[in-house]
């Protein structure tokens, strides 16, 4: 071997985990480390024939670098299974996230990265995965009779998980919506997108189920007193454009959980023109005729 070769690889190696030890980045696919390697091998003075391979196996050696396998249940043998490196141990939450680009975490995950409860989730993370822009329904065609028949049946839910140790991922096929209202949350050195807390309201009222039921949603109601702007909730839902007017309960659970007049009752100001329903397939229920709500009895 050359003389004074050890002593540039490990230079080489030095300056490379430096890198990776100041990235903001805790989790990579392959393609994501095959280009950082490309971009920098130069500069780093690597061999030219370093490979993806060969740089995961020196940051595995003299690093921290880990892989983490996230397959599919047997629901979805099909599926492909996941590999990614992570820097140091990282939470489930960058995990899930990493598996698509641009998707989200949400619902009950969101409930508990914004502060809405102290609750530490056990099991599933939801990663919300945007479907493509679809056309918008006609709200001419709402009538009570077709909300009747919608809420009258259980409300359909993803069944796509995926697992990792632990960790189970429920993939939502979510509203098209341009990634409105989302933003970066700090968790274990590593930053993951998550709807901020207006939208979280919205999101968990519109699908109770994915954050454990309507009692868990008025919890995480009266979680965000005093932590939310009532006009950017409002703007928000605009925005979202839902056919069902779920305002009503939005304003029922707002309501409950011990909200200000002045606040909830901006949301009857869009209109009480149907009796909707809190959930779908409500057995035991009460009547709210302040917001024309069906609802489970004792909430």
């Amino acid at each position: 071997m050359p003389r004074g070769r050890p002593a540039k690889l490990q230079a080489a190696t030095s300056v490379v985990l430096r890198y990776f030890n100041e990235s903001k980045r805790k989790v990579f696919p392959l393609q994501e480390i095959s280009k950082i390697l490309a971009e920098n091998k130069e500069s780093w003075k690597l061999a030219e024939s370093t490979t993806p391979e060969k740089l995961i196996e020196l940051l595995t050696i003299k690093g921290d670098l880990r892989q983490a396998l996230i397959t599919p249940t047997d629901i979805y043998p099909n599926a492909r299974a996941f590999i990614r490196y992570t820097w140091g141990a990282v939470s489930p939450f960058s995990l899930a996230v990493s598996m698509r680009k641009g998707s989200y975490l949400s619902h009950g995950s969101a409930v508990f990265l914004r502060g809405l409860n102290d609750q530490i989730p056990r099991g599933v993370i939801y990663v919300n995965q945007e479907q493509s822009p679809k056309p918008q329904a006609d709200p001419n065609s709402l009538s009570q009779q077709s909300v009747d028949k919608a809420f009258s049946r259980k409300q359909r839910q993803s069944t796509f998980i995926y697992q990792c140790e632990d960790a189970e991922f429920l993939i939502l096929s979510g509203k098209n919506t341009g990634a409105l209202e989302v933003g970066m949350v700090g968790i274990q050195g590593d930053e993951v997108a998550v709807t901020k807390t207006e939208r979280t309201l919205i999101d968990i009222a519109v699908r109770p189920a994915y954050a454990g039921g309507v009692h868990q949603v008025l919890e995480a109601y009266r979680g965000a007193i005093g932590k939310i702007s009532v006009s950017s909730l409002l703007a928000t839902l605009k925005r979202l454009n839902y056919l069902y007017p779920y305002h009503q309960a939005i304003g029922f659970y707002m309501q409950r959980s011990g909200y200000a007049p002045n606040q909830y009752d901006r949301l009857k100001e869009r209109g009480l023109d149907f009796d909707f329903y809190l959930a779908h397939d409500i057995r035991d229920r009460d009547y709210s005729s302040e917001w024309r709500l069906f609802h489970p009895k004792g909430l």
